[in-house]
């Protein structure tokens, strides 16, 4: 689960944060805690995304939607996921998937 909060105000100005990604100082940036207790920083979702997002094992683009995975390995897709030796075990939706 991801827990999301927006910059504030420190002592009646906008707190500077800066982005875990880029290194971008942004008064708007938004705080990303994780399952494992980790914070990050980012000034925007795409650097969230490419610091966080999984990356399909096939084709290695970051999988930012559901995914799929089969005998836990993620895919962006089935189709990936069959290219992968796939064929013939599940293949699953990956919405849910408690990580083993």
């Amino acid at each position: 689960m991801l827990h999301v909060a927006s910059g504030g105000v420190l002592n009646g100005e906008s707190a500077l944060r800066t982005c875990d990604t880029c290194g971008n100082e942004y008064w708007m940036a938004f705080e990303v805690r994780v399952v494992s207790g980790e914070t990050y920083h980012f000034d925007c979702f795409e650097c969230a995304v490419q610091k966080l997002a999984p990356r399909c094992e096939h084709c290695d683009c970051r999988v930012i939607g559901h995914g799929v995975e089969v005998s836990g390995r993620f895919f962006c897709c089935a189709h990936c996921a069959r290219q992968s030796g796939g064929i013939g075990r599940e293949i699953r939706s990956a919405v849910g998937a408690h990580p083993t």
